[in-house]
C-alpha cells in the first residue's frame, strides 16, 4: 500500500517521550482499503505517540463526519464521529496482533505504519444504526418514511373466543362452590 506512506512512523530516531502526529482523513484513504460505505469523509486523526525505553503507547482521536446513508430512509446525511483508541505497542521474537490491545513488533522493526489502526478505529466507531437526525426529530418528509407509515401494523383488536367444553368446565367449578 505505497498510499500509506505518510502514515509510517520511524521510531528509531524518535527520542524518548511524547510525540504528536496529526493526519487528515478523507475518502480516498479509504479507497485504498476497498472500502465504500462512506459517500464522503473528512475527519481529523491525533495520535499522541509516547516512546518509552521499552515499549510505546499510542493514544488515537478521531473528530469529523462521515456521510452515509441512513439506514430508515436512505437518504444521506453527515454523521459525527468522535473515538477514542488506546494501544500499546511491544517487541518479541515475531509480529502479533492477537490481543486487540497490544501489538508485538519483531525486535528488527524500525518503523509502523499507523494507517491500518485508523482506519478500524473510524469504522468500528460509526453507529452500528445509522438514523437520519431529522428521522429522530419528526422533520424528515420522504417517501419511504410515508410508505413506512403506511405499511405499519395498526393495533389489532382481538376478541377473545374461547373454547365452549372449557367454558362448561369453568361452569362446573362455580357450581361446586355454591
Amino acid at each position: 500500500m505505497k498510499d500509506l506512506k505518510q502514515f509510517n512512523i520511524p521510531f528509531v530516531g524518535l527520542k524518548e517521550g511524547k510525540h504528536l502526529f496529526q493526519y487528515e482523513i478523507d475518502n480516498t484513504f479509504f479507497k485504498t482499503y476497498n472500502y465504500d460505505e462512506f459517500e464522503n469523509s473528512s475527519l481529523d486523526v491525533t495520535l499522541e505517540f509516547v516512546k518509552k525505553s521499552t515499549h510505546f503507547e499510542l493514544n488515537f482521536t478521531a473528530s469529523g463526519t462521515i456521510n452515509v446513508p441512513c439506514d430508515v430512509t436512505s437518504e444521506f446525511y453527515d454523521q459525527e464521529i468522535a473515538s477514542v483508541m488506546p494501544l500499546v505497542i511491544k517487541f518479541g521474537p515475531e509480529y502479533n496482533d492477537e490481543n486487540e490491545e497490544i501489538i508485538v513488533l519483531p525486535h528488527e522493526a524500525f518503523q509502523l505504519n499507523v494507517a491500518q489502526f485508523i482506519y478500524e478505529m473510524i469504522v468500528l466507531g460509526q453507529p452500528s444504526r445509522r438514523v437520519h437526525p431529522k428521522v429522530l426529530d419528526g422533520t424528515m418528509e420522504s417517501e419511504t418514511l410515508d410508505k413506512l407509515k403506511e405499511l405499519e401494523i395498526k393495533e389489532v383488536k382481538t376478541v377473545e373466543e374461547t373454547d365452549p367444553r372449557w367454558d362448561k368446565l369453568k361452569n362446573l367449578i362455580t357450581e361446586k362452590k355454591t
